[in-house]
């Protein structure tokens, strides 16, 4: 897979001149998104990863075999940051998802150790409400007992009270899990939406 960083976008007017499809990675800060990105793009250390949760403060674009977009968007919730900040962080979502001048698509991330919080709903219902095309990951089922997987997923799904259809991948950076599943699902995307030009 050919990948290389394009930008940090500060903001919606700062992305990339060349449109194409974009797939955003967003999640509450610490749920193992950049871990999650770099199992995906199959690229060690291009999202960075850090101990402290909130490093990405930035709309950060990898171009994908010349076709499409990775998106990492900043986490939310854990982030030491001033509520000015974290304001801006939910100004920069709620645009974000409202764009309709570029095909998008998301991911949101959510740790399958943890019930999903009052933020990780109302970014779901936003996500529901935009109309773009997204998917639910759960990260790091490898810190969770194969016996007590599907109950957790059940419990997520509830818990966000998300459509049924919509698609769910378990993941595991650590142990190589989802990644194929969330590939094919971005192909197919991309196939049921080609690009003009």
């Amino acid at each position: 897979m050919d990948v290389r960083f394009v930008t940090s976008a500060p903001d919606l007017a700062s992305r990339p001149e060349l449109v194409l499809p974009e797939f955003a990675f967003l999640g509450r800060s610490n749920c193992g998104k950049s871990s999650l990105i770099n199992h995906f793009l199959e690229r060690v250390g291009m999202a960075k990863t850090s101990s402290k949760p909130g490093k990405t403060r930035l709309l950060n674009y990898f171009l994908v075999e010349d076709s499409f977009y990775i998106v990492d968007l900043p986490g939310y919730g854990f982030a030491k940051v001033s509520k000015k900040h974290r304001a801006i962080w939910w100004d920069v979502f709620q645009r974000y998802l409202a764009c309709q001048d570029r095909p998008l698509a998301l991911f949101h991330l959510l740790d399958s150790r943890r019930e999903p919080s009052v933020e990780d709903i109302e970014v779901s219902s936003w996500m529901v409400r935009s109309g773009h095309p997204f998917a639910l990951a759960a990260t790091k089922i490898d810190k969770v007992s194969i016996n007590s997987r599907a109950s957790r997923y059940s419990e997520i799904i509830q818990s966000l009270g998300v459509p049924a259809s919509t698609p769910f991948f378990p993941t595991s950076a650590k142990d190589r899990m989802g990644r194929l599943e969330m590939l094919a699902w971005v192909e197919a995307l991309l196939e049921d939406n080609p690009v003009e030009g």
